[in-house]
């Protein structure tokens, strides 16, 4: 493993990619602590130490902590997920967007641009919505105002920095994927999450120490995050081998083609991508009523969305078996990949090339996605659980078991096995396969 990081940084373009992320990432960082023009940071502060355990929390997390300080990047990447969902969504029932998608990669520069488009609508949307919950927020035990000067300047103000902050983190994850390493979004997302574990874990040090915590109830946490990780890297590392034989082709007096080899078609081929999608379109609820004013609608929708209800939790892991089926659809194509080894002489032995290829290869993506999407789903309601019957913070319970691990392990591992993909191009060991390489050049 040692040897496997130093040779990460004996290739040129890996290095470079590397320290190109870790920079975007410090520029992220500092965003994440630049106030909102404004607000008052230690009245505010005051109020989001006692929404942990909420859905307020919850987003907060997700950003990285940027949204209890208000600060410019306090919406995150949010914005640009559920501006990508629509678009998407769109593809599958306006022709206008079918007919972007078939146009390759001209299509797809267009499709990202409508993206962009609605990631800034959506954003100067939650940002004013925002606005006016720190407007309403209560005075702090000091007495000293949220939002000291309110009114129509203020809601603009919060508009126009908060979409700016959005479009400026779009930006950078857009930078990580192009030139950096693994995808922009789901590693600001990471650094994110990432950044706010060594603080819950202290702060459940402190629980124990003053007796709010039995080492019992640690004992279990311990156990479900060690049990929950393995979970999740045994789903994500999960594979079903199709065999596909190459028919020989003789050019001349050269033989080619006649090998056998395999398609992997993996348990979870969507990754961490429905977690984040399904999040993101639950926190829609919680922005619609803060534009509702004190009525029974607006009370319903901060209950049955408060995510220690049950109401929340089957419609969470309902979005996200749907949205597993989504976006297993949009990353992998029986179709094409049928036409692709008809093409060039493949054909899954016992299978007819063509339709029937396709259906094959698309009945059992079907199979083997079900139970991954259910374990998905499970996995991200169990802090829900925890905190509901629990005195456990919701902080610190996402990470062991919940949404969070679930992000954390699946980008990890994504951004692995980039890697080591540049490592085994030049010849290296990779982080996975060293030991069966190895193995290999003994025999």
């Amino acid at each position: 493993m040692i040897k496997s990081f130093q040779n990460v940084f004996r290739i040129p373009e890996l290095r470079r990619r590397i320290l190109f992320t870790l920079g975007i990432f410090i520029v992220y960082r500092i965003g994440g602590h630049v106030p909102s023009p404004g607000i008052n940071a230690q009245a505010l502060g005051e109020f989001f130490q006692q929404q942990q355990n909420t859905l307020f929390g919850l987003y907060d997390m997700f950003a990285g902590g940027a949204f209890g300080k208000a600060t410019v990047f306090a919406l995150g990447i949010m914005p640009y997920i559920s501006a990508s969902i629509i678009i998407q969504l769109m593809g599958t029932v306006v022709p206008f967007f079918q007919k972007l998608q078939k146009q390759g990669e001209e299509g797809r520069k267009k499709i990202n641009q409508y993206t962009r488009y609605g990631t800034v609508g959506i954003s100067a949307l939650q940002a004013f919505g925002v606005a006016i919950f720190l407007e309403s927020l209560p005075a702090a035990a000091s007495g000293a105002p949220v939002v000291p000067v309110t009114g129509l300047a203020f809601r603009l103000l919060t508009v126009l920095t908060l979409t700016t902050g959005t479009v400026f983190i779009m930006w950078l994850g857009e930078q990580i994927t192009e030139k950096g390493l693994g995808n922009g979004i789901s590693l600001l997302i990471f650094i994110g999450i990432v950044d706010r574990m060594p603080f819950a874990v202290m702060d459940e040090i402190r629980q124990f120490i003053s007796g709010n915590r039995t080492l019992l109830v640690e004992l279990f946490m311990i156990a479900l995050f060690l049990a929950v990780t393995a979970a999740v890297v045994l789903l994500t590392q999960g594979t079903r081998k199709i065999a596909v034989q190459y028919a020989k082709k003789v050019v001349g007096r050269k033989v080619y083609g006649g090998q056998r080899t395999h398609i992997p078609l993996r348990v979870n081929t969507a990754g961490v991508m429905p977690i984040i999608f399904a999040q993101s379109i639950m926190f829609f609820p919680s922005t619609i009523a803060t534009f509702l004013p004190e009525s029974g609608m607006k009370d319903w929708l901060n209950s049955a969305f408060n995510f220690e209800s049950f109401t929340y939790m089957i419609i969470y892991g309902a979005l996200i078996v749907f949205f597993t089926y989504f976006y297993t659809a949009v990353a992998f194509n029986p179709v094409d990949v049928a036409d692709n080894m008809k093409k060039y002489g493949g054909f899954i032995p016992g299978i007819r090339p063509g339709k029937a290829t396709s259906d094959f290869m698309d009945n059992i993506l079907t199979k083997i996605t079900l139970p991954g999407s259910i374990f998905l789903g499970v996995i991200a309601i169990i802090p829900s659980l925890i905190t509901r019957y629990s005195n456990v913070n919701y902080n610190f319970a996402s990470f062991f078991g919940g949404t969070s691990l679930l992000i954390i392990v699946g980008v990890a591992l994504d951004t692995l096995q980039q890697m080591e993909s540049h490592l085994l191009m030049r010849h290296y060991d990779g982080f996975m396969k060293s030991g069966r390489i190895r193995g290999r050049r003994r025999m």
